[in-house]
């Protein structure tokens, strides 16, 4: 509908020969129409007409046309439209039809990588790193079913100094329960279950690891410390219905791929010498400052990872699009990671990152604090065990990645309206409750449709600005924008059910809401799907 209405306001631009910025919207209250444009006042200053005015001369341009009921100017200038019910009722045959296809964004084909999670193997997944997951796989959901082709991947960085912490502070706990007293480092790893990785390693060796060379049994330590890390967080990703198509290993950009990105970027005069370090001349591309890749040391500095890390996403793996899903502490890495693809040559408009906001997750009123150094943070599978892997999804993506959340546990937990979860699974229950009582019936054969009450168009209302908000999901790469639409589905739904019944009602008018209700069922798992929550058929 929206769609349809832009192209009729085009068709006056184009006439008049003018170009003008303007949005077709839904309106606040129902009595403004089922849309309202400021196309009028955008056209002010272009025409030096009053917006009034320029809206009656687009009404009479639109002069009759079946799609609405009628056209009013509203305010300063707003045209609101009121779509005729025959329209809907149309658009209602064009739904069931096409089905899933209907709400598929028509967009041009592109092969796509989500990098999501890529937490570090040094301790368990907390609600943040849940949050994230949630969040980068249902953009990937949502990227598929738009037809693009999407890889997505984990990176993980088992490089670096937070590794070399991380055997450390497995050595010494391993060495703690041979009886030495010896402190855990102070930027170690604390949290207790490095205490029973270290039991593992006195299976395996008993206490021969304290004649090795101390770098050799840290090594030990960290390798054995990280495959069991990474291997539990891939257990609770996969209970979470999290799965990825590749695992990167930072190590393997060590070191010809950071030593063939550096070199392409000296022959391009963008790295320079100074105080003994090698640094990345980022301010060329907008970049706030100059960056080190590699330091008096020589070691490289984590920019020097990104660098390559990136030059292998476009250059060698070739991916059109990258996505990656950080949180909101890396803000300031943007620039400089856009910096360096530019620099290889590449639009950083294909490098889209996704920053996400902290999740407070509450107990008794209060915030639990999280930090993994501290071992003070609430593991993923702890929340998964406790609410369920449906509500914990929802919760995650039920707000844009720009905002921070609040995770009520209590709240997700009751079996009533006040909880969206089960708000909307509840709404797809409610319509497999109603087809389940019927033995036999053909809606095939269905000419006409009986639909003429307010809460059977606003329901039809609501899958078609469904297949809007997918779109919109899609093009934002928000998938917040998918719950709003199966919250406003299943709130359109509960109160057809409440004032309206179908089975028991006249033969045409049950048939006809059954017409509905079965595209009300396809939207709603549609919606589902493409956040990872299970279409529950009994509650």
């Amino acid at each position: 509908m929206k769609e349809k209405i832009s192209q009729i306001l085009d068709d006056f631009l184009r006439n008049k020969g003018v170009k003008v910025e303007y949005v077709v919207e839904y309106p606040k209250s129902e009595k403004f129409g089922d849309y309202a444009t400021n196309i009028a006042m955008a056209l002010a200053s272009v025409f030096k007409k009053n917006p009034k005015n320029i809206a009656k001369e687009i009404i009479d341009f639109i002069g009759c046309n079946e799609l609405f009921e009628k056209i009013e100017i509203a305010g300063a200038g707003f045209i609101n439209f009121f779509i005729n019910r025959d329209a809907f009722l149309k658009e209602l045959k064009v739904i069931y039809e096409k089905r899933d296809d209907y709400f598929r964004p028509s967009v041009e084909k592109r092969y796509v990588q989500v990098e999501f999670v890529s937490a570090n193997p040094t301790g368990p997944l907390h609600i943040g790193h849940g949050r994230g997951a949630a969040i980068g796989d249902s953009i990937a959901r949502i990227l598929k079913f738009s037809n693009h082709r999407v890889e997505k991947e984990y990176y993980i960085n088992d490089a670096g100094l937070q590794m070399h912490l991380l055997g450390l502070s497995t050595f010494v706990r391993y060495k703690q329960l041979l009886g030495y007293d010896e402190p855990l480092p102070e930027d170690g790893y604390k949290g207790e279950y490095l205490i029973d990785i270290a039991k593992d390693l006195m299976v395996q060796y008993g206490d021969s690891l304290l004649f090795k060379d101390e770098d050799e049994a840290i090594e030990i330590c960290k390798e054995k410390a990280a495959d069991v890390i990474l291997k539990d967080i891939m257990a609770v990703l996969d209970k979470f219905r999290v799965k990825f198509d590749k695992i990167f290993n930072e190590s393997k950009l060590y070191k010809q791929e950071m030593e063939e990105s550096l070199d392409y970027l000296k022959e391009k005069g963008l790295i320079y010498e100074k105080d003994g370090a090698l640094w990345f001349k980022s301010t060329q591309f907008g970049d706030e400052k100059d960056r080190v890749v590699r330091r008096s040391n020589g070691a490289f500095t984590y920019f020097a990872s990104d660098i390559a890390y990136h030059r292998n996403k476009f250059l060698k793996r070739k991916f059109d699009k990258v996505i990656d899903v950080w949180g909101a502490d890396h803000h300031g890495y943007v620039k400089r990671v856009k910096s360096a693809i530019e620099a290889f040559g590449v639009n950083p408009d294909r490098l889209r990152v996704v920053l996400v906001q902290i999740v407070n997750l509450l107990r008794d009123g209060k915030k639990v604090s999280m930090s993994t150094r501290k071992a003070e943070f609430v593991e993923l599978e702890d929340v998964i065990d406790e609410v369920g892997v449906d509500a914990a999804r929802f919760m995650f993506i039920s707000r844009s990645v720009d905002s921070h959340l609040d995770f009520d546990l209590e709240l997700v937990k009751k079996e009533s309206s006040e909880n969206p979860v089960y708000y909307v699974q509840y709404a797809y229950a409610r319509i497999n409750s109603i087809f389940s009582q019927l033995d036999d019936f053909d809606l095939s054969s269905l000419e006409e449709l009986k639909l003429n009450e307010k809460e059977e168009i606003d329901l039809i209302k609501s899958l078609i600005m469904f297949k809007e908000l997918i779109r919109k999901a899609h093009d934002e790469i928000e998938p917040y924008f998918v719950v709003k639409g199966v919250l406003n589905i299943a709130e359109k739904l509960h109160k057809f059910y409440n004032k309206h019944r179908v089975i028991g009602s006249e033969e045409k008018i049950m048939l006809s809401r059954l017409f509905l209700l079965e595209s009300v069922k396809t939207a709603l798992k549609l919606g589902f799907d493409l956040i990872g929550v299970e279409a529950k058929k009994r509650m």
